[in-house]
């Protein structure tokens, strides 16, 4: 009777265990997935923000209509990215396509920006200079935001590996996140939006 009973007081311990790490491991992926969430927020801004920017400094860059159509172009290329990496926040082949479409947009803002310096006129606009600084605080935003989300990609990868963990991520499709890096050592920078 005993040895039975002890038999049953095992597998609750065991079921009570693999339902407590289960549990856990779903929270942490939910936390990563609503970090992403934030960072698609302050993403979104930013490509809104994009057309305006672009507009202001046509009527200004009118020989400059390539670059103009570089950014629009990096831009709904990164905001389909974005789309893609929101609905699957973990998936390793979206995240390397947001970042990939992130360098590239990043890179012709920094080209427009460039352009723009040879414009005093555009450098004056009231308008541009408005849009510059939100663009600027939204930058910001997605630095603290993309570290956020990476802090909680490490935090639920680092779950999935230890033990006990480890004996069950793999059954229920528990999966390692990639995190949000960027990997050009000079894509690190941020982009420069000042007109002074």
């Amino acid at each position: 009777m005993f040895m039975i009973l002890g038999l049953l007081v095992l597998v609750f311990i065991l079921v009570a265990m693999v339902v407590g790490v289960y549990n856990r491991l779903v929270r942490l992926r939910n936390r990563y997935k609503n970090a992403f969430a934030q960072i698609d927020v302050q993403l979104k801004r930013r490509y809104d923000l994009i057309p305006n920017l672009v507009e202001t400094a046509k009527g200004y860059m009118k020989h400059e209509r390539e670059t103009l159509e570089a950014v629009i172009q990096a831009r709904n290329h990164a905001s389909s990215a974005a789309s893609a990496a929101a609905a699957n926040p973990g998936d390793p082949e979206t995240m390397q396509g947001l970042i990939g479409a992130e360098t590239a947009l990043t890179g012709t803002l920094g080209r427009l920006f460039a352009l723009a310096e040879a414009y005093p006129d555009l450098k004056a606009n009231q308008n541009m200079a408005q849009l510059m600084e939100e663009l600027t605080s939204t930058e910001n935003k997605i630095g603290f935001s993309r570290q956020a989300f990476n802090d909680s990609v490490t935090t639920y990868n680092t779950a999935i590996q230890v033990f006990p963990a480890v004996l069950l991520a793999g059954m229920f499709s528990f999966n390692e996140a990639d995190l949000f890096e960027i990997e050009e050592p000079t894509e690190r920078e941020p982009v420069k939006v000042s007109f002074s």
